[in-house]
């Protein structure tokens, strides 16, 4: 396992620009107001060949000065036990504050290492305000700029003569799933259940998660990572740019997951955003599962649960192949069957098909429903292979691929799902110029005779 390092210190301090910086990255959301990080945010850095995961924190506040305070201290307080290494950070500009003595006494009652640093300070001239400081008790302030990097290397250099040597973890393959759906819908709710502990922050208030938010955890000797992510609006409701940002990042997880949940609000219904959000995970090549959430608060009879299944594949007909299932992220129902739906879609989803099966399944569909005509002349499919997985991907070679309708291109991947059992991922379809003549059914290519010259 790699040390864990934890930023804390106070709103607004500069805790998730130190982390960007550390990690070279820009995971962490930035904005020049307090209280913008609200989850556990963890990346990987490395310092002079030692590595260890990093994670941000929220600002540590009173219960009194935001609604997501008392929340946001508990998670504080177990990034802080889970932590071999502490970095506090203070405010060279603003000076010492009540939080920073609390954050002191918080720190001395875990018994981890701690270091301290100032933040705010852009360079040696500025240094004389750390004098304050040392008021707090502290033997070594660290004098930092976030932003502009002076000073971190430092910091950097006592902090890995500090931590734990790191033990070397054989890799792995583990299922990068995120969660997506409509502010409220109980996207964080459903990982906490799922973890089984109140890892993520949870309110009532659309809006609570704005970072994408990776959590590791295994299931049955199976590693599972899962991303929870801000609620995604209509395009012309967003307006801040915070939330912008947070959307855009919640739409880049579609990218770097294998399977999708798509949360839905069953007591609001399905919606068109709900369909609009399936179909940017749909576009992005991810396994998808729609999950009706909040069973328990809808009207139902025996009838109810086949209604609404009719209604979700009436409206998102582009996933017909994508498994539905009700559940409650509240109560716990059928949340533990998500993850035997997730290794089944899995599974599909990094499937090879030899080229063998592949072009008989694809023979025997050409010899079922022949290919239309194109200027007079038959469309001629010659050959098919898989490319890729994640999702399986076919390419088909055409004497005119262009002339190719999308309803017979449909009928092909449908009629590969039921050839190859791929009947819960998605299948792309590449159709390409022809590069040779090896026509379906045909034991050996079909060669131009050419006459030899003397």
């Amino acid at each position: 396992m790699k040390p864990i390092v934890t930023l804390v210190g106070r709103p607004n301090v500069g805790k998730s620009t130190l982390f960007n910086r550390i990690t070279r990255s820009r995971n962490a959301l930035v904005d020049n107001f307090p209280g913008v990080t609200r989850d556990r945010i963890y990346g990987q850095a490395v310092w002079n060949g030692v590595e260890f995961t990093l994670v941000d924190t929220g600002g540590f506040a009173e219960d009194d000065q935001d609604f997501f305070a008392g929340p946001i201290r508990a998670q504080i307080r177990q990034a802080v036990q889970d932590a071999d290494v502490v970095i506090l950070i203070m405010d060279g500009k603003g000076g010492v504050s009540p939080f920073d003595r609390d954050l002191m006494t918080v720190l001395r009652s875990s018994e981890k290492p701690v270091l301290y640093a100032v933040n705010k300070i852009d360079g040696e001239e500025q240094e004389e305000r750390l004098y304050e400081f040392y008021s707090l008790g502290i033997d070594v302030p660290f004098p930092i700029s976030a932003e502009h990097g002076y000073g971190v290397s430092d910091l950097l250099d006592e902090l890995v003569s500090v931590i734990p040597p790191s033990r070397p973890e054989p890799a792995e393959e583990m299922i990068k799933i995120a969660v997506v759906g409509r502010p409220n819908a109980g996207k964080s709710s459903l990982i906490n259940r799922m973890l089984g502990e109140e890892r993520l922050v949870v309110s009532e208030l659309p809006g609570t998660t704005r970072d994408a938010v990776d959590s590791i955890f295994k299931v049955n000797d199976k590693s599972y990572c899962l991303i929870d992510t801000a609620g995604i609006r209509r395009k012309g409701k967003v307006t801040r740019k915070l939330e912008k940002f947070s959307i855009i990042k919640s739409l880049r997880s579609l990218d770097r997951c294998d399977i999708a949940l798509i949360v839905i609000d069953a007591a609001d219904g399905i919606t068109d955003q709900d369909v609009s959000i399936a179909g940017y995970a749909h576009e992005r090549g991810c396994g998808c599962i729609l999950l009706l959430n909040k069973w328990d608060l809808v009207e139902k009879d025996k009838h109810t649960a086949k209604a609404y299944y009719d209604r979700l594949r009436l409206a998102a007909k582009f996933l017909s192949f994508a498994p539905a299932m009700t559940i409650s992220a509240l109560t716990g129902q059928r949340v533990s069957r998500i993850f035997s739906r997730v290794d089944a879609v899995y599974a599909q989803y990094t499937t090879r098909i030899t080229t063998g099966q592949l072009n008989k399944v694809l023979g025997e569909a050409l010899i079922r429903n022949e290919p239309p005509l194109h200027q007079g002349k038959r469309l001629k499919f010659y050959y098919a292979a898989q490319v890729s997985t994640r999702p399986p991907t076919f390419v088909c070679f055409v004497n005119y691929p262009d002339a190719v309708h999308f309803s017979y291109e449909r009928y092909l991947i449908n009629q590969i799902r039921e050839g190859t059992g791929l009947t819960q991922t998605p299948i792309r379809l590449l159709l390409r110029q022809r590069t040779g003549r090896i026509e379906f059914g045909k034991k050996k290519p079909i060669k131009d005779r050419k006459k030899s010259r003397r």
